[in-house]
C-alpha cells in the first residue's frame, strides 16, 4: 500500500528490524552496517551460549564473552558488567571490565569515570534504565524476575551511533548474562551444598564413631567405679572388723592373760599346792600370748586391701603404720640410706617389732604422734620408734629386766617379745627419751645376710 504520508508495509517491517528509516539516502549503508552488527551480536549470543553450558567452569567464561561481545558489537572503548550488593551472593567476579582487549578484575585498577558506574550498579541497580548514561555512554540492567541484580555499562567508539537496536540487543545481552550467573550461582550453590552435606555426613559418622569409643570408655569406667565402690565397702567392713578386734576382743584377751598372771602369783604364794595350780595355769597364760599374736597379725592382714602385694621393708612399715593403729595416732615413717634385701625372717622380725611397738604407744602412752625410722648403714640397720606420749622410760626399762627374769604380773609382755626378736636378730635393744617427749625404742642389729648370699 502507498500513499502521501503513509509508508509502506515492507519499509515499516525492515525499519522496525534495523533501526534504520528508508527514508534515508544512506538507507543501503547503514542497512549494511546494521546486518553486520547483528551478524556480530548474534555471534556473541552464540559464544554466550557456548559458555553457558560451561557451567562447571564457573562464571568467569560467561562474563568474559558477554563483556567481549558487547565491545565487539558497540565498537566500545570499554565495557562494565558487574552485579549488585546482595544479589547472587558469593558469585565471582563481581565486576568485569574491558579495554583495548585487556579484562580487569581489580577495583584499583579501574579508571575514575568507570568507579563512578560502578558504585551505580552496585548500590543503585534499579536506576539503570535503558539508554544513555551520561555524555557518550550506554546502559542496560541485569534482570532476574524483573528486578535488576547488576548491570552493563559502556562507551561506544567514535562514530557510531547507536540504535534501538542496539540497546535492544545489549538489554539482551545483560539479561542472558544474569540468567546464566544466576544458574551458575545456583549450580555453585548446590556444589557447596553437597560439599557440607559430605562434609556434615563425614563429621556425623566421625562424631557417632568417637561416640561409640566414649560409650565404651564410660562404661569401662563404670565397671571399674562399681569395682573401686564394691572394694570400698569391703575394706571399710574389714577395717571396721579390725577396730572391734583391737578395741575389745584383743583388750578382753590381754585382761584374761594378766588376771591368769595375777592368779599365778597369788597361788604361788600360797605353798606348794598353789605352785602347782599356778603352773598348770601357765598353758592357760601361754595361749592368751598366742591369742593376742594371732589378733594384731589377723588385724593387720585386715587392714591391709586385697590388692596389695607383697613389699620391701620400707613399703611394709609405710603400709603398718597405715592401718595397724588407731586413725588418732598420726605416724610417720622415714628411711634413710640405700634400702638393701634382707631375708624373708629378718624383715619379718623387724615388722613385727615394729608392730609391737606402735600398738604398745596407741595402747598405753596416749601418743597423739609416732614416728618410725629405719637407717641402712654399711654395716648394719638401725630402727627407732619413737612418740610423743606420757611413757616413762625408766618405768619400761624396769619392766623389761623383769621380764627377763620371769618375774611379770601380766603387763608390758610386748617388751620380752621385742627383745627376744632382738636377740634373735643378734642386736640389741635399748628404750630411752625421745625427741619428741615420750619414748624411744631403739634396735640396732648388723646387717643380715641377703637370701642367696649366705652359701658364697
Amino acid at each position: 500500500m502507498s500513499g502521501s504520508g503513509r509508508v509502506r508495509a515492507g519499509e515499516t517491517t525492515l525499519g522496525e528490524l534495523t533501526g534504520v528509516r528508508s527514508s534515508k539516502r544512506s538507507f543501503y549503508p547503514e542497512y549494511r552496517r546494521s546486518t553486520e552488527r547483528l551478524a556480530v551480536a548474534v555471534q556473541a549470543l552464540d559464544e554466550i551460549s557456548r559458555a553457558v553450558v560451561r557451567s562447571a567452569e564457573g562464571p568467569r567464561a560467561l562474563v568474559e564473552a558477554v563483556v567481549l561481545a558487547a565491545v565487539e558489537h558497540l565498537q566500545a572503548e570499554w565495557v562494565l558488567l558487574a552485579v549488585a550488593d546482595g544479589a547472587l551472593r558469593g558469585i565471582r567476579p563481581g565486576f568485569l571490565f574491558a579495554r583495548d582487549g585487556e579484562l580487569i578484575d581489580q577495583e584499583d585498577d579501574l579508571p575514575g569515570e568507570v568507579r563512578e558506574q560502578l558504585e551505580v550498579i552496585r548500590k543503585r541497580p534499579w536506576e539503570l534504565e535503558p539508554g544513555e548514561a551520561g555524555p557518550g555512554r550506554v546502559r542496560a540492567p541485569m534482570l532476574l524476575d524483573e528486578e535488576p541484580v547488576g548491570g552493563v555499562v559502556g562507551r561506544p567508539g567514535a562514530g557510531v551511533e547507536v540504535t534501538e537496536t542496539d540497546l535492544a540487543v545489549l538489554r539482551v545481552l545483560a539479561n542472558q548474562a544474569a540468567v546464566a550467573l544466576y544458574n551458575s550461582y545456583l549450580f555453585h550453590t548446590a556444589a557447596q551444598l553437597k560439599g557440607r552435606a559430605e562434609q556434615l555426613n563425614e563429621e556425623a559418622s566421625r562424631q557417632a564413631k568417637d561416640l561409640v569409643e566414649r560409650n565404651a570408655e564410660l562404661q569401662e569406667v563404670q565397671r571399674r567405679l562399681t569395682e573401686a565402690m564394691q572394694r570400698q565397702v569391703i575394706d571399710e567392713e574389714r577395717h571396721r572388723i579390725a577396730r572391734e578386734l583391737h578395741d575389745s576382743v584383743t583388750q578382753a584377751v590381754l585382761s584374761a592373760g594378766m588376771t591368769v598372771e595375777v592368779c599365778r602369783a597369788e597361788l604361788a604364794a600360797m605353798g606348794a599346792d598353789g605352785r602347782q595350780v599356778a603352773e598348770r595355769l601357765q598353758a592357760a597364760k601361754d595361749l592368751t600370748q598366742q591369742a593376742v599374736a594371732q589378733l594384731r597379725s589377723s588385724i593387720y592382714a585386715l587392714h591391709r586391701g586385697a590388692d596389695e602385694g607383697p613389699g620391701s621393708l620400707p613399703v611394709l612399715l609405710e603400709r603398718l603404720s597405715n592401718v595397724h593403729l588407731p586413725t588418732y595416732v598420726d605416724v610417720a615413717v622415714r628411711i634413710e640410706g640405700k634400702p638393701v634385701p634382707l631375708p624373708g625372717e629378718a624383715e619379718h622380725s623387724l615388722l613385727r617389732l615394729t608392730g609391737e611397738a606402735l600398738f604398745n604407744t596407741a595402747t598405753h602412752s596416749g601418743a597423739d604422734r609416732a614416728s618410725v625410722h629405719l637407717k641402712y648403714e654399711a654395716d648394719r640397720i638401725v630402727l627407732s620408734i619413737a612418740d610423743d606420749g606420757t611413757g616413762d622410760p625408766a618405768q619400761l626399762r624396769r619392766t623389761l629386766r623383769a621380764a627377763r627374769t620371769n618375774d611379770l604380773n601380766g603387763h608390758h609382755r610386748g617388751l620380752a617379745n621385742m627383745a627376744a626378736r632382738a636377740e634373735e636378730l643378734g642386736g640389741e635393744l635399748s628404750i630411752g627419751r625421745a625427741q619428741m617427749g615420750g619414748v624411744l625404742i631403739r634396735l640396732e642389729v648388723p646387717m643380715p645376710l641377703a637370701e642367696g648370699d649366705a652359701d658364697v
